[in-house]
């Protein structure tokens, strides 16, 4: 795949120094050729981002999503809404979400069911933890959330990109080594069949502006979900510079 993804994820931090400055700093970054840049922002920021991005080169999007399409839901935000606020993207599954608040494969997928409905590329999260990478178990991990995403979508992953994101790696600063990365990406790009060359796949944890380009040069590897690297715009466009180095490769 020709193209690059670069998506931040600020999880529950405010950007430095303040939200309103990085996004303002962001708005007059220049167009990368062949890279989609986007930020995935708390949700009582996303109308600020609406504000201050739109008409740039940077997208913007949310860091979860409900299933339901709306009713009695106290403190669920819709795709709907998110749509309404100019979301083009959102993220479905992180393993934060998984680990602490125990989304199954089914409410993953539902919410991406949701998400791709109201026109928002929903950017679902597999990964394992560093037990069972240690246990010889990473790719069934990995390959049972894969799994349970094309049987809930019936086989149909177009608008979807999927994020590797070893839980072992996230917020560590010990990104997976390269051989590591490559071969996860590899098997999940085998196992999409028929959405393989369609579907981005993207790799998070522990991203920077020093591993970012080796990252996305190896095979398989269409971009990737940075975190605690998505604070600072100077980091973050580092990165974006980074993807456009290996457009193409």
């Amino acid at each position: 795949m020709a193209r690059r993804w670069v998506v931040g994820n600020w999880k529950m931090v405010r950007a430095q120094p303040t939200v309103p400055e990085w996004l303002q700093s962001a708005a007059q970054q220049p167009t990368r050729a062949g890279v989609d840049v986007s930020v995935a922002v708390p949700a009582p920021y996303v109308f600020l981002a609406q504000q201050l991005l739109q008409g740039s080169s940077l997208a913007w999007g949310a860091q979860d999503v409900s299933w339901d399409e709306e009713g009695a839901h106290t403190g669920e935000v819709s795709a709907t809404m998110l749509a309404e606020s100019g979301c083009s993207i959102v993220l479905v599954g992180h393993s934060e979400r998984r680990l602490r608040f125990g989304e199954t494969d089914a409410q993953v997928t539902a919410k991406a069911s949701r998400a791709r409905a109201a026109g928002i590329r929903p950017i679902v999260c597999v990964g394992e933890l560093a037990a069972e990478r240690r246990a010889g178990k990473a790719e069934s991990v990995v390959g049972a959330q894969i799994e349970a995403l094309l049987v809930g979508l019936h086989g149909d992953l177009s608008g979807i990109s999927i994020a590797y994101e070893p839980i072992w790696a996230i917020g560590t600063g010990v990104a997976a080594a390269p051989e590591e990365a490559a071969a996860m990406h590899g098997f999940i790009r085998h196992q999409l069949g028929g959405s393989a060359t369609s579907t981005p796949l993207l790799y998070g944890g522990s991203v920077s502006a020093e591993n970012a380009a080796q990252l996305m040069s190896l095979p398989d590897i269409d971009g990737v979900l940075v975190g605690g690297g998505s604070l600072r715009t100077e980091s973050f466009f580092a990165i974006c510079d980074a993807a456009a180095r290996c457009v193409g490769v």
